[in-house]
C-alpha cells in the first residue's frame, strides 16, 4: 500500500474514532458498537475491491495487550486512596469480586451443561466474559449521580486487574491448585516488590528529567518491565496499577525528607501531563484495535444462531448477577448502575490468549464480539432509560 494512502487511512480512524466519541457522549451509544460496525464495513469495502490487509491476526493481541497496560494506567492514576474514599473503595473491591467469581462460576456452569466439555475448560473460556470494561463505563457514567459515578469508576477500574490475576491463577492451576495457590501467591509478592522499586525509581527520574521528552522513555520502561514479566509468568499488570496508584497518592507514600528528594516543585503539574498522554495513549490504541477486531470478524460467526443465544444468555446472566451484587454492596439506589456492565477489549484479549490446549469444544468463535456488542446495546437502554426518567421527574 502507498505511504500516502496509509497516512489518510491512519489519520481518519483516528478522527472518525474522535467524532464517534462526540457522538457517543451525545448520544449515550458506546463508541465501541460504531468502530466494529466501520470495522466490519471496512471488510466488506476492501473484499469489493480486492484489497488485502496483512498480519491482521498478529497485530490484534498485540493492540489489545498495549491498550491494556495503558486503560489499567488510566484507571490507577484516577484512583485516590484518600480516607473519605476508604469505604468506596472496599465496597467497590468488593463488589468487582464477587461480580468475576459469581459470573464465572454461573457462566461456566452453564457452559458445562450446554457443552459437557470439563468444568476447567468452562471456566477458562468463562472468566473473560466475567469482567466489566472500564473504557465503555468511563464513556457512559456522566449523567449520573457523583456517587453512582465513583462506584461504577472504582470497580471497573479494580475488575481489570482483578480478573487478569483470575485468569492467571486458571492457568497455573491447570495440575495442581495448591501449586498454583503457592505460585500465585509468591509470584504476586515478587511483583508487588519488584513494582515498588519501579514507582521509586521512575519517581525519581520523572523529577530528574530535564529533557522536553520525559514521559515516553517512562512509559516504554513501564513496558518493557510488564513484557519481562509476562514472559515469566508473573502479575504483570500489578506494577501497572501499583505505579499509577503510587503516582497519584504520593502523598500517602512519600513524606518529609524523601519528599524533598524524589519530587520537584512542578511534580502536579507533570502528573497531570502524564495523564492526558496516557488518556490520548489509551484511546489511539482502543480506536485501533475496535477498528481491526470489526474486521478481522467473520460475518456468520455474528448471525450464527448458537452464538446469538450463549451470547444472549452470557448478558442475561450478568445483568441478573449485577443485580445481586449491587444489593450486597452499593448503599443507595441502584438505579442505572444495574444496566451498566459492559464487556470490552478485556474480554476480547482474554479470550484470544486462551491456550489452544485449553479451548473449549463447541465454543463459537463470534461469541466474544456479540456480548461486547449486546452488553453496550443494555448499557445504551440502561443509561436512556434511567435519564427519561430523571427527565419525567
Amino acid at each position: 500500500m502507498d505511504s500516502s494512502i496509509l497516512i489518510i487511512v491512519l489519520s481518519l480512524s483516528v478522527l472518525i474514532s474522535y467524532a464517534f466519541d462526540l457522538f457517543s457522549s451525545r448520544f449515550k451509544t458506546p463508541s465501541v458498537l460504531l468502530l466494529l460496525l466501520l470495522g466490519i464495513l471496512t471488510r466488506q469495502a476492501t473484499a469489493y475491491f480486492n484489497v488485502q490487509v496483512p498480519y491482521i491476526n498478529a497485530i490484534l493481541p498485540t493492540l489489545g495487550t498495549l491498550g491494556l497496560i495503558l486503560i489499567v494506567l488510566e484507571g490507577g492514576l484516577n484512583l485516590e486512596l484518600h480516607g473519605d474514599n476508604l469505604s468506596v473503595l472496599r465496597r467497590t473491591l468488593l463488589a468487582s469480586l464477587l461480580s468475576i467469581l459469581g459470573g464465572t462460576l454461573l457462566m461456566a456452569s452453564m457452559l458445562y451443561l450446554l457443552l459437557n466439555d470439563s468444568f476447567y475448560h468452562c471456566l477458562i473460556a468463562a472468566l473473560p466474559f466475567s469482567i466489566i470494561s472500564s473504557t465503555v463505563t468511563v464513556q457512559t457514567v456522566a449523567n449520573l449521580s457523583s456517587g453512582q459515578q465513583t462506584f461504577a469508576v472504582y470497580e471497573s477500574a479494580f475488575a481489570s486487574i482483578l480478573g487478569i490475576m483470575a485468569y492467571n491463577f486458571l492457568l497455573l492451576s491447570r495440575n495442581s491448585v495448591l501449586g498454583a495457590v503457592w505460585s500465585f501467591t509468591r509470584d504476586t509478592l515478587v511483583m508487588a516488590l519488584i513494582s515498588l522499586g519501579c514507582c521509586f525509581l521512575l519517581l525519581y527520574l520523572i523529577g530528574r528529567i530535564n529533557h522536553r521528552i520525559k514521559f515516553l522513555p517512562i512509559i516504554s520502561v513501564l513496558f518493557l518491565v510488564y513484557a519481562l514479566a509476562e514472559i515469566n509468568h508473573l502479575s504483570s499488570l500489578l506494577l501497572i496499577l501499583i505505579f499509577g496508584l503510587f503516582l497519584n497518592n504520593t502523598e500517602l507514600f512519600i513524606r518529609g525528607r524523601l519528599s524533598r528528594i524524589l519530587k520537584n516543585d512542578l511534580f502536579e503539574k507533570e502528573l497531570e501531563q502524564l495523564k492526558n498522554l496516557t488518556a490520548e495513549g489509551a484511546f489511539v490504541v482502543r480506536t485501533f484495535f475496535f477498528l481491526i477486531l470489526g474486521y478481522a470478524a467473520i460475518p456468520s460467526t455474528l448471525i450464527d444462531m448458537d452464538a446469538l443465544i450463549v451470547g444472549a444468555l452470557f448478558v442475561g446472566v450478568v445483568v441478573a448477577w449485577r443485580w445481586v451484587v449491587l444489593q450486597l454492596t452499593y448503599r443507595g439506589p441502584s438505579g442505572p448502575l444495574l444496566w451498566i456492565a459492559p464487556r470490552g477489549l478485556i474480554t476480547v484479549l482474554l479470550y484470544l490468549n486462551i491456550p489452544e490446549d485449553l479451548r473449549l469444544l463447541g465454543f463459537r468463535e463470534g461469541i466474544p464480539i456479540l456480548v461486547v456488542v449486546l452488553s453496550s446495546l443494555v448499557v445504551m437502554a440502561g443509561v436512556l432509560g434511567g435519564k427519561k426518567i430523571m427527565n419525567d421527574e
